[in-house]
């Protein structure tokens, strides 16, 4: 505990511009996550663009504008991540990202062994408690091992920010301290079309009463959510949860009672919703915000009994091995946390993992399950790893059963259109 906080908070007090000038030339970023990025330090620091040089910002999922991953900033900045997102595959496709595969769990090995070593750490907290300690909020996952593993810590202090319980950050620990109030960044929730919530419909007949559950970001996660309201007894460990898990903490499907570790706590390393989310985590004794080597650690996830992972997909083929991450040799996200969830769910006693995701892409012009990954395409889940598949069409469990099974399986719930196409392929190359 920082003594005399009060004093010592004043005496770090800067504006954003005055914060960034401590960053020079080849220095090593690492911004806060997703929701919790600090948006207007970013852009401080983006602002210096002329007076910097092969400044590297390694930042996972970027929910601004991600303004140095544009074109002409080369000179001065890098981008470096493990997943890409909306604002940053352009630039990854033009050759300004430097992308790491990297399981999520393992990102703050990275900063702890030199790999990525850590000049600054721009952080966006809460306002300090009466001890000097700030919540890092929605965004702990690697935010606050690189905030431990940094050379100078810069946070905005934002009272929109939630104080949620778990993870925190002593005044200490700060360099700079920025004061600006500004909402957080919000995720919508995306539209659910006709195919999702049928996709929706066929994961909840896997889940049971009592079960703990890891969700995803989406449309389909967000489906399954809206047909488990007959459950009973839920609990979430869960990389992140959206407005939907709220939801159904308000109809009393989500208690978290029965859970076997950390029971009657909701568990995650992030956050991503609207400001319903971020009202119902603020001063939430329910809930744990920690750290993503923990959360997501698959050896941690396997004590939850019943560990249901539910996460989706690009395409998979009729061996089962899939991809979340790549279209053909184009990087269009990343590994994130569902290899990390499929192996914990996998040692968990009665735990199962899901992956869910419509069965074409294209308007309808592609199949989804193929008789093989397209050329270049990565393997996320491992033929040996896969437990469930669901699409529209249904569900086929592949855990346990020969190819020749898996192939018959995945047939039965690709589109219809394509099923005669897939038993040829499968005949041809002796699948069938």
């Amino acid at each position: 505990m920082l003594t005399n906080w009060r004093t010592k908070y004043a005496d770090r007090l800067v504006s954003a511009q005055e914060a960034v000038q401590q960053i020079k030339s080849g220095d090593r970023i690492v911004s806060a996550h997703a929701c919790g990025e600090p948006v207007n330090l970013i852009e401080a620091l983006v602002d210096r663009a002329a007076e910097l040089e092969n400044v590297r910002i390694y930042h996972l999922v970027a929910m601004g504008s991600a303004r140095y991953a544009q074109a002409g900033m080369e000179k001065s900045f890098r981008h470096v991540t493990s997943f890409l997102g909306a604002s940053t595959r352009k630039a990854c496709d033009e050759g300004r990202v430097d992308f790491i595969p990297c399981f999520f769990h393992e990102v703050p090995k990275m900063f702890n062994n030199g790999v990525y070593p850590v000049d600054a750490a721009l952080i966006q907290v809460s306002p300090p408690d009466e001890n000097g300690e700030c919540s890092l909020g929605v965004s702990v996952d690697y935010t606050e091992p690189a905030a431990r593993a940094a050379k100078t810590v810069i946070a905005q202090v934002n009272k929109h920010m939630p104080r949620t319980m778990g993870a925190k950050i002593a005044l200490a620990d700060i360099d700079w301290l920025v004061e600006l109030d500004q909402p957080l960044l919000e995720l919508k929730p995306p539209q659910i079309g006709p195919v999702e919530e049928s996709i929706g419909k066929n994961v909840a007949e896997l889940v049971a009463d009592g079960d703990t559950l890891q969700l995803g970001i989406g449309a389909i996660p967000d489906a399954v959510l809206r047909f488990l309201n007959n459950k009973k007894d839920l609990g979430i460990h869960s990389e992140m949860f959206s407005d939907g898990v709220v939801s159904l903490v308000e109809a009393g499907v989500v208690t978290n009672k029965r859970k076997t570790l950390n029971p009657s706590k909701f568990v995650a390393t992030f956050l991503m919703g609207t400001k319903k989310l971020y009202d119902f985590v603020n001063n939430n004794e329910d809930l744990l915000m920690l750290p993503v080597d923990y959360v997501n650690n698959p050896y941690i996830i396997a004590q939850n009994d019943a560990m249901v992972s539910i996460n989706s997909a690009l395409q998979v083929d009729l061996l089962g091995q899939v991809t979340a991450e790549t279209i053909g040799y184009r990087q269009f996200s990343g590994i994130g946390g569902q290899v990390d969830f499929i192996r914990g769910a996998a040692q968990s006693k009665g735990g199962r993992a899901i992956i869910a995701l419509p069965s074409t892409a294209a308007s309808g012009k592609l199949s989804r399950i193929v008789s093989r990954l397209d050329e270049g395409a990565v393997v996320t889940t491992s033929r040996c790893d896969v437990d469930y598949i669901v699409t529209e069409y249904g569900i086929a469990k592949l855990r346990g059963k020969t190819i020749q099974e898996r192939a018959k399986a995945l047939i039965a719930i690709a589109h219809p259109d394509f099923r005669d196409r897939l038993e040829e392929e499968a005949k041809r190359v002796k699948l069938l």
